[in-house]
């Protein structure tokens, strides 16, 4: 069993996890994972995400979950909430549009316009 410093520990780890979700500092990426994003594919985009965050070493960068975005024929969806910009909605992504959009966008500041939401409707 844990002592209670080392569940201290991990409370307040969770809590500034927790916190980016209203201070914004940083950068979000979530990913729709309701019963219409896993179907269309949401959860080897997820990995896809998770590892090239993780292989490039980026600490600023939360990737997480949701349930449905609200868009299914879309799916799947990821939006990136990037600090200084406003939210950005990519549509039909897959592994690898994702591990596109953290070398470009997440890490080179660049949105990949032809995979977002805006591209997809003209």
């Amino acid at each position: 069993m844990k002592s209670i410093q080392e569940l201290e520990k991990i409370r307040q780890a969770a809590i500034e996890k927790v916190n980016i979700r209203t201070d914004r500092k940083g950068t979000r990426i979530v990913v729709g994972m309701a019963t219409c994003g896993i179907t269309a594919g949401a959860r080897p985009v997820l990995m896809a995400l998770l590892e090239e965050s993780s292989k490039r070493k980026l600490e600023d960068v939360v990737v997480t979950q949701t349930g449905c975005i609200g868009i299914c024929r879309l799916e799947p969806i990821v939006e990136v909430y990037k600090e200084g910009e406003g939210k950005t909605t990519y549509v039909e992504m897959t592994p690898e549009k994702a591990q596109r959009i953290i070398v470009e966008h997440i890490v080179n500041g660049k949105i990949v316009n032809e995979y977002t939401i805006g591209a997809y409707e003209k």
